[in-house]
């Protein structure tokens, strides 16, 4: 396969077989006519397992380690459950952050709909912003 056949069995784009390629993910094969660069059907399959542990939130570099962890005959699950188990952590944070920022938005907007529409000042923007953030934890910088 080419680097355009690969990418689209695989539901890539080519820049990113090529991007792989160049972070030493992928390891083409190497026409000795014409140099292009030709994959089989396990280059194929590790690209689909790129994609796969990605969505799992592994980074391309921990991907290269539990790559070369299997290469050299050593189990790396212990690594990956330990990677998936820090990233749902992070996850977990950053959505009761997000929820806290949203129930603070609920607030704000519900406390301004019943004010009177005009132009305020920058400084009466800011009093009604303080006002409202005196009164709720400080779970987020905002």
């Amino acid at each position: 396969m080419k680097v355009i056949q690969l990418a689209r069995a695989a539901g890539v784009s080519p820049h990113t077989v090529r991007y792989y390629i160049r972070e030493g993910l992928l390891e083409p094969h190497r026409s000795e006519l014409n140099r292009y660069a030709r994959f089989s059907r396990s280059d194929l399959a590790q690209l689909r397992f790129i994609r796969r542990a990605q969505r799992l939130g592994l980074t391309l570099a921990e991907i290269r380690t539990v790559r070369e962890l299997a290469q050299r005959g050593q189990a790396p699950c212990p690594l990956v459950r330990d990677i998936v188990q820090s990233h749902r952590q992070a996850i977990r944070r950053q959505l009761e952050e997000l929820k806290f920022a949203e129930t603070f938005m609920t607030e704000a907007l519900d406390q301004w709909t019943d004010m009177p529409e005009s132009a305020p000042s920058g400084d009466q923007v800011q009093a009604l912003i303080d006002a409202l953030a005196a009164d709720a934890p400080m779970a987020l910088d905002l």
